[in-house]
């Protein structure tokens, strides 16, 4: 198993048989949804039936992406711009596809990504206010790989902003206000209402045990469906 501490990469441009190419799962949510701990038992789930997992993040995965990702969500860097925002995150991506992602499933491994484009429709789009459409062209242009399955988290953002609070000094993204986590939040739900055969909503407003029992329960399902042997 490849964590995000020791990605393992292998060359970007490698020809996969369909037949043989990994899945590609993420996890969605706002803030203090529990994308770590679900992370945690999604690798445990997988492994148990011996496939080959690479855990990542964005922004992040890659040295650019972890870069990128302390400059986005470096509190002292308030001037940043939408428009920027939206720019890096999708430079990170484009980065992560290509030197992490697309090989990995290539390889035959499954990859598990903690956010993917969802997040940018949900917080660049929804809570910064930036076009669908030039987020969509941005995806098309440099992440024009689809997840094959996406848990979303989902609570409410007063819940979510507590849990996030409890953890300690809150980063730029988390120190916005809660009007900016509900508009974050109603893309996310929209998102998954438009595509039910990908996403699967976890009520994460319950406790965790619950919470990680309807995952496992949603992702047996998915593996069952692909012929993966338990």
């Amino acid at each position: 198993m490849t964590t995000i501490d020791s990605p393992d990469r292998a060359p970007a441009r490698v020809a996969a048989d369909p037949a043989t190419r990994g899945r590609f799962i993420t996890l969605e949510g706002g803030e203090g949804a529990g994308k770590s701990t679900l992370l945690a038992l999604v690798r445990e789930r997988l492994a148990a039936r011996g496939i080959d997992v690479v855990l990542t993040r964005e922004p992040g995965g890659t040295p650019l992406g972890e870069a990128v990702r302390a400059l986005v969500l470096d509190p002292a860097q308030r001037g940043i711009r939408a428009e920027s925002e939206l720019l890096l995150v999708f430079a990170a991506r484009a980065q992560h596809v290509r030197e992490l992602i697309e090989p990995a499933l290539a390889a035959g491994r499954w990859v598990v990504s903690d956010r993917y484009t969802d997040a940018s429709y949900a917080y660049q789009g929804g809570g910064r206010g930036q076009p669908i459409e030039r987020i969509a062209a941005l995806e098309a242009w440099v992440a024009p790989i689809r997840p094959d399955l996406s848990l979303l988290l989902d609570l409410p953002v007063a819940q979510g902003l507590a849990r996030a609070g409890a953890r300690g000094a809150t980063d730029r993204i988390e120190a916005e206000d809660a009007a900016f986590f509900e508009r974050v939040r109603a893309v996310y739900r929209e998102r998954a209402a438009a595509e039910p055969g990908r996403f699967r909503i976890i009520d994460a407003s319950q406790p965790l045990a619950a919470v990680c029992a309807a995952a496992a329960t949603q992702l047996d399902a998915f593996l069952d469906l692909a012929g993966v042997a338990a």
